[in-house]
């Protein structure tokens, strides 16, 4: 199985003690997914940025550690002008922020399927298909 998990999604493992957060299970069940072999992690360039930039700000003493995770997590980081473009295009049509439309664009680049806890952001990229909603996921 390939997956590319969206910050939304990531944050959820660092973040467990926060009242906001919600389908915490959910998300370790992503989590725990990547144990198994069979399972690849993909990941736009930004993914790592943005997951300690938003921790930076809300519990900086976490930082240290999601770097740690994260880099064992091993993403296969995906960059290039196919799928720079095809997040804009994608961008342009949904009139959304670029940076989660790179997410889905590595998904539908890479066969793999975007876990996404962006409801906002669900609503508008769901017809494109390669997407699910963190509370559909299962394996």
């Amino acid at each position: 199985m390939k997956l590319v998990v969206d910050a939304s999604v990531a944050l959820k493992w660092f973040l467990r003690d926060q009242p906001a957060e919600h389908q915490l299970e959910r998300a370790e069940a992503v989590a725990a997914a990547f144990d198994r072999r069979e399972t690849q992690l993909f990941a736009p360039m930004h993914w790592t940025a943005e997951v300690i930039g938003v921790l930076a700000r809300v519990r900086p003493v976490l930082v240290d550690d999601a770097l740690i995770v994260l880099n064992d997590m091993n993403p296969k980081v995906i960059h290039g002008v196919a799928t720079l473009k095809r997040a804009a295009d994608i961008s342009i049509s949904l009139n959304h922020h670029l940076f989660d439309t790179l997410y889905h664009a590595v998904a539908l680049e890479e066969g793999a399927t975007l876990v996404t806890a962006d409801e906002v952001y669900f609503a508008k990229a769901k017809d494109l298909g390669a997407i699910v909603q963190l509370c559909d996921f299962s394996m």
